[in-house]
């Protein structure tokens, strides 16, 4: 299961639907990250970097992303255990009894053989790591928050004179006036 991280709702896979292999949400249609089976490439090529424990991997993974998904080990650890059979990968104990995984020359191979593949994955991934980079601004998530909240105290504290409504208007005006010259 994928765990997602805030963000864009279409873009962090939370309360929409699936239809061949993209997410809807509120109109918003975007292509899933990752496909059933991904995960391999990626790690494979990680791997094809530098050999890792198993967390450095999923560190890397939530990297490439921007902090938008981290794969859980009960994802990632599997995925090692299985390339290992299949010969594409190694490992040897580390610190503390933690694996340290390495790419094989029979890894190298498949994933070169598979080299389109990889590049569309992280392809993808470097687009949602974009979206999500420019949908998660803090401050401005703050701040939305903040004008969110002023203005439902505001309009249901008291009922708000013509003088009130106007002056409050010219204000969200005046802001989005500013926002568009940045």
């Amino acid at each position: 299961m994928m765990r997602w991280r805030g963000g864009h709702e279409g873009l962090m896979g939370h309360g929409g639907h699936r239809e061949h292999g993209h997410e809807h949400f509120g109109g918003w249609r975007v292509r899933r990250i990752f496909e059933h089976g991904d995960m391999r490439y990626v790690i494979l090529a990680l791997l094809s970097e530098k050999p890792s424990y198993g967390y450095e991997l999923i560190k890397a993974v939530e990297e490439h992303l921007n902090g938008a998904y981290s794969p859980s080990p009960g994802l990632v650890y599997p995925i090692l255990t299985m390339l290992e059979e299949m010969g594409y990968a190694t490992s040897e104990s580390g610190d503390g009894g933690k694996r340290f995984y390495s790419l094989t020359t029979q890894g190298k191979n498949y994933l070169k053989v598979n080299q389109s593949i990889v590049d569309a994955i992280f392809g993808r991934m470097a687009h949602a790591a974009a979206l999500h980079r420019r949908t998660e601004a803090p401050p401005i998530v703050r701040a939305i928050q903040n004008l969110r909240l002023t203005l439902k105290l505001k309009s249901s504290a008291k009922e708000l004179t013509d003088k009130q409504i106007r002056a409050i208007a010219d204000a969200l005006d005046e802001a989005a006036r500013k926002i568009e010259q940045c």
